[in-house]
């Protein structure tokens, strides 16, 4: 008999939603325990789960003693690519500086734009390289990552084909999204909707043609772009081939979450202040709901309605919101905790919103999100004898183990 790739034994407990789509508001709960089994990986698949006695044998052999395993955490939204950081802003926060204000004094995206321009590709790559290997040694084995602080051309363009490379030269998987429309760059200040007509014109046909994002996201947002405009660009890039994000209600109901019903997103990110007619809207058509707990921490503001989301039928998925300005922790444990704390999820919820919904938040839930057979094997064993302790605890990395389609990275 042919050995497999990899049996992990002595698992404690396995922690796993099944299925191959979002978990919709009481269903998220439905996170099935199995004590005591054993995992064979073969080909980077998962082709057992059950007992010791009936496993094939294996080339190699991880033991977990007696540990949780749980899917490999998916981050659905992040700013992965990026030049610089913002800790010259951190100081202004503290004294009450809001996030909108500093933007509008040329900090804030634009600050971090000026640092991307000025970096090569292959610097932006490399730093990238290094934080997505932070990333997965956290338990992150998939990453959605956005562009945005290129604001022209050429940058946005550096940025996508960062992202692009990324799925070769690392292990992890990443999921590209298109967001030219972060904000209004100096050379079209005043000008927002010739930014957006540059973006439908120049920008997204580009992006399309070479197959460099599989989603577009705007910034719909006080200040930056408003419903109007933010539709235009959505239906263009729809046009395009793309499917839908939107950064929606952030910080004010300036009616993303409606937009986000209407059009019907694949998600649709923040919703801070979003609307009970936006999330009806969107709970109608079926957005899925990316919340970003570490964000409200940061900035010190309201904490998104998750269980009033739940309640009305949405699936919720949990994000880390990594970027410079606003989440400058890529720690996807740390959202996880939060999202118990301040979201009032249960340990199971939390787990599907981040495993089988974030998966389904970037288009790969027939794949990954779940452990059950025939899915990637993207796994994570943990320094914890069950799922609350996992969630009880915080301020530490808990991943002892990552594992990316059958392969130990940690």
């Amino acid at each position: 008999m042919d050995r497999v790739d990899l049996l992990i034994k002595n698992i404690g407990a396995l922690a796993s939603a099944k299925g191959q789509a979002a978990l919709k508001g009481s269903e998220m709960a439905n996170v099935e325990i199995l004590e005591n089994c054993v995992i064979a990986i073969e080909n980077g698949i998962i082709t057992y789960i059950g007992s010791e006695n009936g496993a094939p044998a294996a080339k190699e052999v991880l033991d977990a003693k007696n540990r949780l395993v749980t899917p490999g955490l998916v981050d659905a939204h992040t700013h992965l690519v990026f030049g610089g950081w913002r800790q010259h802003e951190f100081e202004l926060k503290l004294k009450g500086a809001a996030y909108l204000d500093i933007l509008k004094a040329g900090g804030g995206i634009l600050s971090t734009v000026e640092k991307t321009r000025a970096m090569a590709e292959d610097e932006l790559l490399e730093k990238a390289v290094e934080i997505s290997r932070k990333m997965a040694d956290h338990g992150t084995t998939t990453i959605e990552a956005k562009s945005g602080y290129g604001l022209n051309l050429e940058d946005e363009l550096k940025q996508l084909k960062v992202v692009k490379r990324l799925n070769t030269e690392t292990p992890l998987d990443f999921v590209s999204t298109f967001m030219g429309a972060h904000a209004v760059p100096p050379e079209y200040k005043g000008r927002s909707e010739d930014y957006i007509c540059f973006i439908c014109d120049k920008l997204l046909p580009v992006v399309a043609s070479e197959r460099l994002a599989e989603f577009c996201d705007i910034f719909c947002e006080t200040g930056v772009f408003d419903a109007a405009l933010s539709e235009k660009l959505l239906l263009k890039a729809r046009e395009y081939g793309l499917k839908l994000k939107i950064h929606a209600d952030e910080i004010d109901p300036v009616g993303g979450s409606e937009l986000a019903g209407h059009l019907a997103a694949h998600s649709a990110e923040h919703l801070i202040a979003a609307t009970d007619e936006g999330i009806g809207l969107m709970a109608e058509s079926g957005v899925i709901a990316c919340l970003l707990p570490a964000t409200s921490f940061y900035l010190d503001k309201p904490y998104a309605r998750a269980r009033y989301m739940m309640d009305c039928g949405m699936a919720v998925c949990v994000a880390s919101d990594f970027n410079p300005g606003s989440s400058p922790s890529f720690n996807l444990q740390f959202a996880m905790n939060l999202a118990c704390l301040k979201y009032k999820l249960t340990p199971k919820e939390a787990l599907s919103a981040v495993t089988i919904n974030a998966a389904a938040a970037v288009g790969l839930a027939d794949t990954i999100g779940t452990a059950q057979l025939g899915k990637k094997a993207d796994l994570v064993v943990w320094d914890a004898p069950d799922l609350d302790y996992l969630f009880y605890r915080y301020g530490n990395n808990q991943a002892e183990y990552t594992i990316k389609n059958g392969g130990i990275l940690k």
